[in-house]
């Protein structure tokens, strides 16, 4: 059985409020869950978060995966050190952002106006 660390929303309408808890991989976000470990209030300044520590990492150590969001200062502060992200692949700009640049290639078609040249 494979689970995660995941929040899992209890607070009404327009008025969230999460539980941090583990939860096997095939229940839904609000269904069952194992074991509650802290709650995250994101409506108040600053957020409030309560987080029991030690549950977490004995989860992490029987093998429990945190999920890919989650509380904001949990991700500030990992529990466990996360791999490097990739890096960006590099795209081409297009040819509207080259024209606004000014970063015109031969052979590109450009807007020049109405023809007639500042002089």
């Amino acid at each position: 059985m494979s689970v995660k660390i995941r929040l899992r929303r209890i607070g009404a309408k327009k008025h969230p409020f999460y539980r941090l808890v583990v939860a096997d991989t095939r229940s839904p976000r609000d269904g069952k869950f194992i074991e509650i470990l802290g709650t995250f209030d994101p409506m108040t300044d600053p957020v409030k978060l309560t987080i029991d520590q030690e549950k977490i990492k004995a989860w992490l150590k029987k093998g429990a995966r945190p999920s890919d969001t989650g509380p904001p200062s949990h991700r500030k502060r990992p529990l466990r050190p996360r791999p490097p992200l990739p890096l960006p692949s590099r795209r081409r700009p297009s040819r509207r952002t080259r024209s606004r640049a000014g970063l015109h290639r031969p052979g590109d078609l450009h807007h020049q106006g109405d023809g007639v040249e500042a002089g």
